[in-house]
């Protein structure tokens, strides 16, 4: 399908290049913050599965948002660490196609679930009585697992029209990976019916999900409003401030680099933002929830106090043996 069209079979990702003597501090900064975020949202999926008192649907979403975040950033950060230690920035056409549908599946399948987590939040505070037989595990299953589906479907869409265009006049993407605007700006057929196309999918994951996510927290406002007891209503906000944060960081970030207009000297800015959302965004999620939700607090210290009295207990068996 792509052979018959495409005269360029290998892309260079120019990404940093352009800050030679940076790249070695770039790397040790990106390093140090892709080893944190992986260790950070682990520890987070390891608190809610060995904390019974967290077995309940927001930590379930919590623990699905911290596993789809740890996958976008393992798509491309690794490459990305690679490429600023080479002279060598080339990726095939099929691994830039392969790592496009496996970051936007797994961004847009971050964009669904922090939408069902809103609608968890509407759902304990608008029928608490009934919460258990709405929030029930199969249904938060269901919700986990339309997520991840229309979340791949709609980036199979989108790596589909991308790469069927014809590659003709460059091979050099503006960016540290293969993001849909550095790309198809290369393409010699890049219509308007595709540019509409994908500016609708790509508005469909944030611009739907943010709207469904606004239209849970306006009835939230209204029913805690209703609330007769001040304490009642500190205590309803306090379970959404967590969630409200990361959404306004996420979608903040996100809607800058891929609804706003576009300019053809935009890369380089385009470029900067995407450090964001796929190494600061994933580093603060679970900073946000962990500093502002103290049953995950004790669930962390519990982990971290197991952690460190396995490696004490290695030690000191280490010790022995040597002994």
């Amino acid at each position: 399908m792509m052979g018959n069209r495409t005269t360029v079979s290998t892309f260079l990702l120019w990404g940093f290049s352009s800050f030679s003597d940076l790249q070695g501090l770039l790397f040790v900064m990106i390093f140090f913050s892709h080893v944190t975020i992986v260790t950070a949202n682990v520890s987070i999926m390891m608190a809610i599965k060995l904390s019974h008192n967290l077995h309940t649907p927001m930590y379930f979403f919590l623990s699905g948002l911290s596993f789809s975040e740890t996958c976008t950033t393992m798509v491309v950060i690794p490459r990305m660490l690679v490429d600023l230690l080479s002279d060598s920035k080339i990726i095939s056409l099929p691994e830039c196609a392969t790592q496009m549908f496996f970051f936007f599946g797994f961004a847009g399948n971050n964009c669904f679930i922090m939408a069902a987590m809103s609608y968890d939040r509407y759902t304990a505070i608008h029928n608490p009585l009934h919460y258990p037989i709405l929030m029930t595990h199969k249904t938060c299953l269901q919700l986990m697992m339309a997520s991840s589906v229309t979340g791949i479907v709609v980036s199979l869409c989108i790596v589909l029209i991308v790469f069927n265009l014809s590659f003709c006049d460059s091979s050099i993407i503006q960016h540290f990976f293969c993001d849909i605007t550095p790309t198809v700006s290369l393409a010699c057929d890049y219509t308007l019916f595709q540019k509409v196309i994908l500016f609708a999918l790509t508005s469909f994951v944030l611009v739907g999900t943010f709207i469904l996510i606004m239209i849970s927290y306006v009835f939230i406002v209204f029913t805690v409003v209703k609330m007769p007891s001040a304490r009642g209503r500190y205590k309803a906000f306090s379970t959404c401030s967590s969630h409200l944060t990361v959404v306004c960081i996420h979608y903040g970030f996100a809607g800058f680099v891929y609804l706003r207009p576009k300019e053809s000297d935009s890369f380089c800015e385009d470029m900067l933002m995407a450090v964001t959302y796929t190494v600061l965004t994933p580093l603060l999620n679970p900073i946000v929830y962990s500093l502002r939700n103290k049953e995950m607090q004790i669930a962390l210290r519990k982990v971290l106090d197991n952690v460190s009295r396995f490696f004490s207990q290695m030690v000191s068996k280490r010790a022995l043996d040597t002994s």
